[in-house]
């Protein structure tokens, strides 16, 4: 399952990037690929060429899981209501 994430890197503007899995607390590095603006658009200081990357949790303030990742379906919200 994909995830997708919202990436705060400390002094960067927050950015999307997809993960096959979710960080493990004992992992040193975050793994993820296809980094973008929340707007779509590339990123300008990574080259277009690179597929995958390791980001030091040092360098990382918060990830925010989203919800609608790829493959995921949304949710039916019923409402219940009095006449």
């Amino acid at each position: 399952m994909a995830y997708l994430l919202l990436v705060h890197v400390l002094g960067e503007e927050p950015f999307l990037a997809d993960a096959e899995e979710l960080p493990n607390p004992t992992d040193n590095f975050l793994w993820f690929s296809n980094p973008r603006k929340r707007d779509g658009k590339p990123i300008p200081y990574i080259a277009r060429e690179a597929t995958e990357f390791f980001l030091p949790w040092h360098r990382v303030s918060i990830v925010e899981v989203m919800r609608g990742g790829e493959g995921e379906e949304e949710d039916k919200i019923l409402e219940f209501f009095r006449d």
